[in-house]
């Protein structure tokens, strides 16, 4: 398993397979999908194995990047995930998060993607990253802002109004 980077509560690294539980265990809670784009796709071990194997770990292959697992420094527990995404539905770099609603509101996700932003910033060539959010889901939003990024446009997509932050690297 590759490290990324530690910050002062916790890990982030690449995914295993040996993470399913814990994928299945941060994607099921029903306030976690109000959301998200990709809502009731992990339902089962099956499911968290296949997006691990599929998807995350192609990807590292790929670009080098993905998701990553983010892991409590003190328990080892993998709570989430952070991370860049190479997304073709809007051609770009996209930053995203997603936790069990146990870890909301301790400032892990604004902890861990500033984390990321910061490697990119040191080890990744990446020019500008792009963030996506729902309007309603004003946690995210504010998430967003703290890191600094800056409001780029709202748009429809699917029957989604969303808005979409941005933030240059260089």
């Amino acid at each position: 398993m590759k490290i990324i980077t530690k910050t002062t509560r916790l890990i982030i690294r690449e995914f295993t397979l040996d993470d399913a539980e814990s994928v299945l265990y941060f994607n099921t809670p029903e306030e976690v999908n109000l959301y998200t784009g990709d809502a009731g796709l992990c339902n089962n071990i099956e499911d968290a194995v296949a997006i691990i194997e599929n998807i995350w770990l192609k990807e590292y292959a790929k670009f080098g990047f993905a998701r990553w697992a983010v892991v409590l420094k003190d328990t080892g527990k993998v709570i989430g995930f952070c991370g860049f995404k190479n997304d073709s539905r809007i051609n770009a770099i996209d930053i995203g998060y997603r936790f069990h609603p146990d870890y909301w509101g301790q400032g892990f996700a604004t902890e861990a993607n500033q984390a990321c932003i910061d490697y990119a910033r040191e080890y990744m060539a990446l020019n500008v990253i792009y963030g996506e959010v729902i309007p309603k889901n004003t946690a995210s939003s504010h998430v967003l802002k703290k890191l600094g990024m800056q409001y780029d446009k709202q748009y429809q997509e699917n029957g989604y109004t969303i808005d979409r932050y941005y933030m240059s690297l260089k």
